[in-house]
């Protein structure tokens, strides 16, 4: 029992030590290997379909995170199968704070993914992960579907045995692997929402549309808007991830 007891004691430093390890930039095999992966990701449907909850995921995210902080309070966050999403948060149905938390959905992936490639240009690959694991964590305790509930638990599973079983050179694949996928993935779910922007004919309740209602500029000004800081990040964030030496 004390074995164990000094076990627990021991793994807050021992998973710092391995977030603040920095690990060697890979190969341009990897490098090259996780962009195609992501780009596969994008382009076939049925692996697009099931990526696309990370994204979703990191999205709704960011609507609670910019709800907390422009202080909204947090009702809960859903899920869906269908790869859609949802975050309640209670207050003043007008005004910044709103506004800010209507904004945040669709450009929180590219702004984790800036952020991911920040800290890969500086060799914190597994650090990027636990910081991964970090926002699952305080997505799970606002979960309010069970669908929800098994997609992030099933992602969190994922990165636990990557972060703690996986070597290096997986530890490392993986990293970039997600940091590509967030960046490229950002602007690739704005334009999908566009295009169900238009199907709907004007009937939308996109968060583009949520803008448009709340600020009465045009829903397709915000798209652009969307579509430059998802844009603006994957060039900032690829240049950055880029940029480190090779080995």
């Amino acid at each position: 029992m004390s074995g164990f007891v000094d076990t627990l004691r021991a793994l807050p430093g021992e998973i710092w030590d391995r977030a603040t390890t920095v690990q060697p930039a890979p190969g341009q095999a990897v490098l090259l290997g996780t962009l195609a992966a992501a780009l596969l990701c994008l382009a076939v449907p049925t692996l697009w379909h099931l990526s696309r909850h990370l994204l979703t995921i990191v999205h709704e995210a960011a609507h609670g995170l910019v709800a907390v902080l422009s202080g909204r309070r947090l009702s809960g966050i859903r899920v869906h199968s269908d790869t859609s999403g949802l975050t309640v948060s209670v207050g003043k149905p007008r005004g910044p704070g709103m506004v800010a938390t209507a904004f945040a959905g669709y450009v929180g992936p590219a702004v984790l993914g800036l952020g991911a490639a920040w800290l890969l240009g500086r060799g914190y690959a597994v650090g990027l992960l636990w910081a991964l694991l970090v926002v699952l964590l305080l997505v799970l305790v606002q979960i309010r579907n069970w669908y929800g509930l098994w997609a992030v638990l099933v992602t969190g599973v994922v990165l636990v045995a990557v972060t703690w079983w996986g070597s290096a050179t997986v530890q490392v694949a993986v990293a970039y692997a997600v940091t590509w996928f967030l960046l490229l993935g950002a602007p690739r779910a704005v334009l999908e929402m566009q295009s169900q922007r238009r199907r709907a004919r004007g009937r939308g309740t996109s968060d583009a549309d949520v803008l448009a209602r709340l600020t009465r500029v045009p829903g397709g000004v915000w798209v652009t808007v969307l579509l430059l800081v998802c844009v603006g990040a994957l060039v900032l964030g690829g240049s950055w991830v880029l940029e480190r030496p090779l080995l």
